[in-house]
């Protein structure tokens, strides 16, 4: 166990930010802007999971294309998609994540969401004695496994920042002290106010592709907690096979059980429609959110339907039961997972009264500065005995 006490002052205090998928650095890469300009902090960042598999990109790349230092990786994703195939990828980040963290010998790890990847790093960290600070607790995914990985590693972490009031209620509610949760807004806000958009020629270009009206941004996971997780994909395609002049970007599924599934079915469809649809397995955040803003629709059961798009101002068509739980905005619609459904929800989609919806940005996750107020309490936040946590009772 390492020792607590802390003496400040004597030299920055070293914070180490693990991500494991091209979503959740989108997410963290405002934060690790932050602590790497900070004079009093040391970022450390460890790249796991999805980051060094080349069916999802291999994104360490864009890391590091963004001037960041990766000062250990940690190989752990095995090519399956199974179950047991995630399962065994888990004990061997806790190996990797042990060993990774032991050299580092950060002050706080810093983890965000709900994934199996963060779920090994959480309990890495628990068992070396380092402090945990995690984004986005409190939420709920009800139709995912993530649902238990996230309120699991709230009871592992002793910092916690959370993106809405009625989480850190929730919070409180798993036994946390109050004063430890602080309400900070979605981590991807920060990169929506200061995305410097990549212009529609150039996408175009990049996509190879024109980018008219109606244009469609497509993210599809697994529902894991499902019999058939994939169910919804095959009426997904129904639904769009409706609009024959419609661009379609599909962005690829992540590296959870039957992800490899939904995107081979993906890159199938979009290859019986060369020049109308399209498949990519990461765009980079930057492009991505660049797309976003030109869409007619986000669609699909992304997080980023509900925590990016209504603040870019686009409208959302939200499939199934992935996201069941989470807080939404107005412009998100919810629908079954049939294409008869789906097909709906478009049509609503594009109807006029839904842009003006979109167009006004209502979002329930708060305001731009998430990242600096972050970084308030990791810089101040006290770590002599930050280890003996107490159950909060109501």
């Amino acid at each position: 166990m390492r020792n607590e006490t802390k003496q400040e002052g004597l030299r920055p205090r070293k914070i180490c930010v693990i991500t494991g998928t091209r979503a959740e650095y989108g997410l963290l890469r405002a934060l690790m802007g932050e602590l790497r300009e900070a004079s009093d902090m040391e970022l450390q960042i460890i790249a796991t999971g999805a980051h060094l598999a080349e069916a999802h990109g291999n994104t360490l790349h864009e890391i590091e294309s963004d001037g960041f230092k990766v000062d250990e990786t940690v190989d752990m994703l095995l090519a399956a998609d199974t179950s047991r195939a995630i399962g065994i990828s888990m004990g061997l980040g806790v190996i990797g994540l042990v060993n990774a963290l032991d050299r580092l010998t950060p002050d706080m790890v810093v983890l965000l969401g709900d994934r199996y990847e963060a779920l090994a790093a959480a309990q890495s960290a628990m068992i070396l004695g380092i402090p945990i600070a995690h984004i986005h607790g409190g939420e709920a995914t009800e139709g995912l496994i993530a649902e238990a990985i996230r309120h699991s590693i709230t009871t592992m972490e002793h910092v916690h920042f959370v993106a809405a009031e009625p989480y850190r209620q929730r919070v409180i509610q798993l036994g946390e002290q109050p004063n430890t949760v602080h309400t900070v807004g979605a981590a991807g806000l920060d990169n929506i106010h200061k995305l410097d958009a990549v212009d529609k020629s150039t996408l175009e270009a990049f996509l190879a592709m024109p980018l008219s009206d109606p244009l469609f941004l497509v993210t599809y996971h697994p529902v894991t907690l499902a019999r058939d997780g994939t169910a919804g994909i095959d009426a997904l395609f129904e639904a769009l096979d409706q609009y024959a002049d419609a661009h379609i970007v599909f962005t690829g599924s992540n590296a959870d059980p039957q992800g490899a599934t939904i995107n081979e079915k993906i890159k199938t469809y979009c290859a019986e429609r060369p020049g109308q649809a399209k498949y990519f397995s990461s765009l980079g955040y930057q492009r991505y959110l660049s797309l976003m803003v030109l869409a007619d629709v986000v669609i699909g059961n992304s997080s980023s339907g509900l925590l990016e798009a209504p603040t870019v101002g686009v409208t959302t068509v939200n499939i199934g039961p992935r996201q069941r739980g989470r807080l939404r905005a107005a412009s998100v619609i919810d629908v079954g997972e049939s294409a008869a459904e789906i097909y709906a929800g478009l049509e609503k989609a594009l109807s006029d009264e839904a842009r003006v919806v979109a167009t006004q940005r209502h979002s329930p996750y708060g305001t731009l500065g998430v990242a600096k107020r972050m970084i308030e309490v990791l810089r101040h936040v006290e770590l002599d005995g930050i280890l003996l946590k107490r159950f909060y009772n109501l």
